[in-house]
């Protein structure tokens, strides 16, 4: 399996999780404790390993082999406008949503305070 990395490094909890090897965050140390995960042939236990491009992952238990390799220069332009799109939605839902606020906010009409047995 190859894995295209776009950033400097990825560490080794966040590439097991994308590759959805993990099912969270959280349990990549157990992970770790209970399986070999080999790194340029050398066993690994720190999740918080950066990975670099070059680097092998090896995994006997779930017959998993990972090269981490750089993109082409069309995947590296594909992943920038999508990165772009994101940003671009994210602006427009927080917009939508502070207005969506505002508006919530003078809709509600404050009742007066009611004791009990009154």
């Amino acid at each position: 399996m190859e894995y295209k990395l776009f950033d400097d490094y990825i560490t080794l909890q966040a590439l097991l999780k994308s590759l959805s090897l993990i099912s969270s965050g959280g349990a990549v140390k157990s992970y770790l404790a209970h399986t070999e995960v080999f790194l340029n042939g050398q066993i690994e236990t720190r999740r918080g390993k950066k990975l670099r491009i070059g680097d092998n992952i090896t995994i006997p238990e779930a017959n998993v082999a990972i090269s981490i390799s750089s993109p082409t220069p069309e995947e590296k332009e594909k992943h920038l406008i999508a990165i772009a799109e994101k940003e671009k939605v994210k602006t427009i839902v927080k917009k939508m949503n502070k207005a969506n606020k505002k508006n919530q906010k003078n809709n509600i009409a404050k009742k007066p305070i009611k004791f009990p047995g009154t």
